[in-house]
């Protein structure tokens, strides 16, 4: 698959939809990441009935065929999909003992994440990808397509040992709120597939020759209680989530990370910022400020943050300001823990926004706005940015980019 390249001045160029790039792909936004937690109840208890993502999908491994044995070693066999939009999945929950069989762990045991997984645009970045990073040693982890969720994927380690997946393809939730059944599986791929694939239309309508009814997969679940008016539409939380990311990590060598998100992934340097003499480096996929940001390991004791997983913080978007405040109002009267841990000077580009921790300890940002930047690739400079006031006001004034970035895709429930 690497017959696109073109050698030019000793350094391959590929064509990516006609574009020339320096690599044969192109990320887009994340997609989704997951979890290896210790309790996946308690955990399945704050992302879904707290947080509002909604089951599409719950795989007990005790119950497939082959995995029986693999089952037997866990403290819960299960892997939770859950989603807070149309996508199968953005999260992912499973006990730490199936991380560790599955070796998301291997290089270092503060790596709680099983998946940071990030999107691009067509099914032949996803292959050509694979070839580019074998001929860069970057470590390949599996290549194919999952069953749940649909997607077509490559997965690769990054230098501290997280699984970075770059995927394209995930499968819709529409208005009827069912995934595909699993007997739509037969299109799962445990290596890469020959090219060209069918197209997901053609899935269906094989499927429907089958006799396989495509209607009959699980039906989502949200288990939210409660009923609250946000801006006009009933919804179970006074709040909706829009967006994931930016995710935060704690890393080795902040040079080694920098180096590998940007040159082998293709993340952009937005901004550097040194906090307390550490270097701090946010990286963005799109005009978004950042969706990823590197943190030296030796912050994370400084900062007082969960010593046993790498993640500094995971962003969460709602809709709004006025869903902001009421999020953390409603999220505290229920016990929710928050932390004052995180300085507003390790999220540049964001103004307003609250840390809470989940029952494993790790560090979600609730945010509403994301500074955007524009063609020139320039971040607002920082003396132009909000000032935060405390306490929070009512209402806040706009920006020039407040509102700017993509809204949220359907219904908000």
């Amino acid at each position: 698959m690497d017959g696109n390249a073109k050698l030019e001045n000793g350094t391959k160029i590929y064509s990516v939809g006609g574009v020339r790039y320096p690599r044969p792909f192109k990320i887009r936004r994340l997609g989704h990441f997951g979890f290896n937690v210790e309790d996946v109840p308690a955990g399945i208890d704050f992302y879904g009935r707290l947080l509002g993502f909604r089951i599409t999908d719950e795989r007990d491994l005790s119950k497939i065929p082959g995995r029986e044995e693999t089952a037997r070693k866990l403290a819960d066999p299960r892997i939770v999909f859950m989603t807070h939009g149309s996508d199968h999945h953005a999260f992912l929950l499973a006990h730490k003992t199936l991380g560790a069989i599955f070796g998301d762990d291997a290089v270092s045991k503060d790596v709680t994440v099983n998946q940071i997984t990030w999107q691009v645009g067509s099914m032949d970045e996803v292959f050509a990808a694979a070839d580019y990073f074998r001929d860069g040693g970057v470590e390949i982890r599996r290549v194919g397509r999952d069953m749940p969720g649909s997607n077509w994927h490559t997965y690769v380690r990054d230098p501290d040992g997280h699984t970075v997946e770059i995927y394209y393809g995930m499968e819709q939730i529409g208005w009827d709120a069912r995934s595909k059944p699993e007997a739509l599986y037969y299109r799962a791929f445990r290596e890469a597939p020959p090219l060209p694939q069918m197209s997901e239309a053609d899935e269906v309508a094989e499927a429907t020759a089958k006799g396989i009814d495509v209607l009959s997969g699980s039906e989502v679940r949200d288990i939210g209680t409660e009923d609250h008016v946000v801006e006009g539409v009933r919804l179970k939380r006074p709040f909706k989530i829009t967006n994931i990311g930016p995710m935060s990590l704690f890393v080795a060598d902040v040079d080694a990370a920098d180096a590998f998100y940007t040159r082998t992934m293709g993340f952009t340097l937005t901004e550097t910022v040194t906090w307390r003499g550490h270097r701090c480096v946010f990286l963005r996929a799109g005009a978004e400020h950042h969706s990823l940001s590197l943190f030296p390991k030796a912050l994370r004791g400084e900062l007082g943050l969960n010593p046993d997983t790498s993640v500094a913080s995971m962003g969460m978007q709602v809709g709004s300001y006025q869903q902001l405040r009421d999020a953390v109002a409603w999220l505290k009267a229920r016990g929710a823990r928050f932390t004052e841990a995180m300085p507003a000077e390790l999220y540049p580009g964001v103004d307003y926004a609250a840390h809470v921790l989940d029952p494993a300890g790790h560090c979600l940002m609730l945010y509403c706005y994301m500074e955007r930047v524009g063609w020139d690739g320039q971040p607002r400079p920082q003396a132009s940015r909000r000032k935060i006031a405390t306490p929070w006001p009512a209402e806040l004034e706009p920006l020039s980019d407040t509102y700017a970035d993509q809204t949220f895709q359907g219904p908000l429930g």
